[in-house]
């Protein structure tokens, strides 16, 4: 008996040891498969490194870029909070496409890339209002962000509305917490179908949350790390679409909240309709 007792004990324990062996394997597994996932692509780094045509200047918590034809630059920029975990380059490439267009553009590093409380302490605010101030030229600002940087961006109106001339929320179902409901600026909410991060649903149940006339564009087979220029995130549903497609449709949004935002600050802004924005 104390032999049969002592046998299984000892299964027990094989057992218990097996599993403890396949946990942390799937740990480190996990572990690995977020650090590359979030990673930025080679296209992303070499966007934030800059060139002759959109220069990149590294500033205090945020990266700043610059369009080279002075006289065709307007007054209107351009503030981009990335999602939590992501490395902020693979932002670079939408931040470069809205500089090419004459905005000056700012990519704001978020502290601790939003851990450990990095997207809702107020120093992430205070990078994107120094980074503002580094231009002189741009007098407003259209404010933008993917995922939890979306959640900063709504944040930011809600809190501060610093120089506010439009609000740009990719992928999030932000905001949750609070109303926007009487803020009347342009604004454009770009989500995809498939996005399991943040689903058009969970979009949908705050939408009265948003301006009265808010913009909204669901690109079909999209989902949500193909907002960025980095790998699968844990958690999404594989897209049906396209990367280059899904992040084209978002740019050209983008782009057009921008001119819808500079044409709203040559005039006083007024909406009537949601095709007014």
């Amino acid at each position: 008996m104390v032999k049969f007792m002592a046998t299984g004990t000892s299964i027990w324990q094989k057992i218990r040891k097996g599993w403890a062996i396949l946990g942390s394997l799937a740990l480190v597994v996990f572990v690995g498969w977020c650090l590359s996932a979030f990673r930025a692509t080679g296209e992303a780094k070499d966007a934030l490194a800059g060139d002759d045509l959109i220069p990149v200047v590294r500033g205090d918590g945020y990266w700043f870029f610059t369009p080279t034809d002075v006289e065709g630059t307007s007054p209107l920029g351009f503030v981009f909070f990335p999602g939590a975990l992501v490395d902020p380059a693979a932002y670079a490439p939408l931040t470069r496409a809205v500089a090419l267009a004459g905005y000056p553009a700012l990519l704001v590093d978020v502290p601790r890339r939003s851990a450990l409380g990095g997207a809702n302490g107020p120093e992430v605010i205070e990078r994107a209002i120094r980074g503002m101030q580094a231009d002189p030229g741009a007098v407003k600002w259209v404010i933008a962000g993917h995922s939890r940087g979306g959640a900063i961006a709504s944040r930011f109106v809600h809190e501060r509305n610093w120089r506010a001339a439009g609000l740009i929320l990719i992928g999030t179902s932000h905001p949750r917490d609070f109303s926007l409901a009487h803020v009347t600026l342009p604004t454009m909410k770009i989500l995809g179908s498939l996005d399991r991060i943040s689903p058009p649903e969970k979009s949908e149940a705050n939408r009265h949350l948003l301006p009265k006339g808010s913009k909204w564009m669901v690109i079909p087979g999209g989902n949500h790390s193909q907002f960025g220029w980095y790998g699968f995130q844990p958690g999404d549903r594989f897209a049906t679409i396209g990367r280059e497609l899904q992040q084209q449709a978002m740019i050209e949004a983008v782009l057009k909240t921008m001119e819808t935002a500079a044409r709203a600050g040559r005039s006083p802004f007024k909406i009537t309709s949601p095709d007014d924005v």
